[in-house]
C-alpha cells in the first residue's frame, strides 16, 4: 500500500520540541539559568558559538539541567499526542535541542519511542532534520509537527504537516510544501506580550521623580519640569529593562506562583531572547537619555539597574534585606528627581521616603505570604519568608508607616520648613491625613482586599486621591 494511503496510525509522527511540544526553547532556557547561576560563565559560553550552534547547545547542556516539569507545554497539542499514542502510533521527538536537553523532556511526557536531537556536531534543524528523518523513515514516510519557519525545510520531506503554535501565514506556507493535517491554535502576536513584559502599568511609580519639583515649589518652572519629564522617561526605560531581566531570572519561581506564572516569559507567550536582547538595549537608551541631562543622572540610572539586578539575583531571597533594598530602589527615583532638576536635597524628604516605601514593600510581602497561607503552603517560593512570618511583617510594616508620620511631624517643627512655607504649622494637618492613609492601606491588605502592587494601588485608589488632594490643599494654604 502506498505510504500516502496508509492509515495515520501506521505513519510515524516526528514532533519538534522547541516552540511545538513546549512553548519555549531549551537552549534559551538553559542560557537564562546559567546567567542566574554564574553570569560570567554565561557570557563566556557565548564564545562557544564560534564552534557552531550545536556545540554551543552541548556546552549549555553540560552546565545546566532544565527541569522538564517546570517548562510550559502546549497543552492542546500534548493532549492530541496522547490520543495518537493511545491509537498505537509511533512518536519520535525530533529536535534541534541537544540530546541531553531533549531526553529528560521525552522521559517526562512518556510518549516518545525515540529521540533524535543535535549531538554537538550536527545542529538538527531545517534541511539537516529533513535528511535525518528521510534516512530513518524514507521520504514521505512520516508526518512532522512543527511551529516555525525553520520547519519549512522539513515539511517538504513529510507526508503531512501538523502546524502547532504558529500563525496562519505559516500554515499557508506549509501547505505549499506538503499536505497540512491538524492545526492548533495560532500564536499570539509577540508585540502584545512584549509590551506586557515591559510592565507599562508600573511606570506610574516613576512619577516619584516629580516629587522634588512639587516639594521645592518649582511646578511653574518650565525648564525644571522638562528636566523632570526627561528623567521620568529615562527611569521608565531603565525600569522596563529591570523588569525584563527580573522575569528571566525568576522563571522557575514565577512558574510556581499562582498569578506570576501567566507572565509572558513564564507562560511561554514571549520567547526568552526578547528579554535577553531587550534589557541591554533599553538600559542603553536610558543611559544615553540621562547623559544628555547630567552624567550624574546617568550614574544614578546605572546604580538603579545594577542594584535591581543584584536584588533579582540573590538579595530578594534574604528576608528583611529584600524590603530594605526595595525601599532604597524607590528612594533612588527621588534622588533622580533631585539630580535631574538641580533642586537642593532635603534629608527630611529622603528619610520620609525610606520609611513610606519600606512600609509599602513589607505590605507587598505580606500579600504574598497571605496567598501562600490561603493555599495551605509553608514557604514563599524564591523568597526568604515562610507562612509563620506574617505577624512580624505586619508589625514592621505598620511601624515603618508610623515612623514616616513622625518624620513629617518633626520636619514641620524644623527650621528648614520656614524657608518654603509662610504658615508651616498648617502642615501639621498633613500628619493625620498620612496616618489615615497608612492605616487604610494596611487595613485593606490585612483583609485581603489589596490586589495590586501597593505603590501602583496608591496611584489608582480613590481614597488615596482624596487624601492626596487634601494634603496638597494644606501645602498650598501653608505656602
Amino acid at each position: 500500500m502506498p505510504l500516502e494511503c496508509q492509515p495515520p496510525a501506521q505513519i510515524p509522527l516526528a514532533v519538534d520540541l522547541d516552540g511545538t511540544l513546549i512553548r519555549t526553547d531549551l537552549m534559551w532556557e538553559s542560557l537564562v539559568r546559567l546567567l542566574r547561576r554564574n553570569p560570567v560563565m554565561a557570557v563566556l559560553s557565548l564564545f562557544a558559538l564560534f564552534r557552531g550552534r550545536a556545540y554551543f547547545k552541548q556546552r549549555l547542556a553540560s552546565c545546566v539541567k532544565v527541569d522538564p516539569a517546570n517548562v510550559p507545554y502546549h497543552e492542546p497539542f500534548l493532549a492530541w499526542l496522547k490520543q495518537q499514542k493511545a491509537s498505537g502510533r509511533r512518536l519520535v521527538l525530533a529536535t534541534a535541542s541537544d540530546l541531553e536537553m531533549a531526553k529528560p523532556v521525552a522521559a517526562h511526557v512518556d510518549l516518545f519511542d525515540d529521540v533524535m536531537a543535535s549531538d554537538g556536531k550536527t545542529n538538527l534543524r531545517n534541511a539537516a532534520k529533513q535528511r535525518a528523518l528521510n534516512d530513518r523513515f524514507g521520504e514521505r514516510g512520516y508526518d512532522y509537527a512543527g511551529n516555525s519557519h525553520d520547519d519549512l525545510g522539513v515539511w517538504p520531506g513529510a507526508r503531512e504537516a501538523v502546524v502547532v503554535n504558529a500563525p496562519e501565514s505559516l500554515a499557508r506556507l506549509a501547505a505549499q510544501a506538503t499536505k497540512v493535517g491538524q492545526k492548533f491554535c495560532s500564536r499570539e502576536r509577540q508585540l502584545l506580550p512584549f509590551c506586557r513584559a515591559l510592565r507599562p502599568h508600573q511606570w506610574i511609580k516613576n512619577l516619584i521623580v516629580f516629587v522634588p519639583v512639587l516639594t521645592g515649589h518649582q511646578i511653574n518652572n518650565s525648564t525644571t519640569l522638562a528636566h523632570a519629564c526627561l528623567a521620568f522617561v529615562a527611569f521608565c526605560l531603565a525600569a522596563s529593562a529591570v523588569y525584563l531581566l527580573n522575569d528571566l531570572l525568576d522563571l522557575d519561581a514565577d512558574r510556581h506562583h499562582p498569578t506570576k506564572r501567566r507572565r509572558p516569559f513564564a507562560s511561554g507567550d514571549l520567547p526568552l531572547q526578547y528579554g535577553l536582547l531587550g534589557a541591554p538595549l533599553l538600559l542603553l537608551a536610558s543611559l544615553i537619555l540621562s547623559w544628555t541631562l547630567s552624567p550624574t543622572l546617568a550614574l544614578v540610572m546605572a546604580i538603579y539597574f545594577f542594584a535591581s539586578t543584584g536584588y533579582s539575583w540573590h538579595l530578594k531571597m534574604v528576608a528583611l534585606l529584600d524590603v530594605l533594598f526595595l525601599a532604597g530602589l524607590y528612594t533612588l527615583r527621588l534622588v533622580a528627581g533631585h539630580v535631574a532638576t538641580g533642586i537642593a536635597w532635603s534629608p527630611w524628604l529622603i528619610a520620609f521616603s525610606v520609611f513610606v516605601f519600606l512600609s509599602l514593600a513589607l505590605m507587598k510581602r505580606y500579600q504574598e505570604i497571605q496567598t501562600v497561607r490561603e493555599q495551605s503552603g509553608h514557604e514563599l517560593k524564591g523568597r526568604g519568608y515562610t507562612a509563620q512570618h506574617h505577624l512580624a511583617v505586619v508589625i514592621l510594616g505598620v511601624a515603618s508607616g508610623l515612623a514616616a508620620v513622625i518624620v513629617l511631624g518633626l520636619y514641620v517643627n524644623s527650621t528648614k520648613v520656614v524657608e518654603l512655607y509662610t504658615k508651616p504649622k498648617l502642615l501639621l494637618l498633613a500628619c493625620p491625613m498620612l496616618l489615615a492613609w497608612i492605616c487604610r492601606v494596611w487595613w485593606l491588605t490585612y483583609q485581603g482586599k489589596m490586589h495590586d502592587d501597593p505603590t501602583a494601588f496608591a496611584f489608582k485608589d480613590w481614597g488615596s486621591y482624596v487624601l492626596g488632594a487634601l494634603t496638597l490643599g494644606v501645602m498650598w494654604l501653608a505656602t
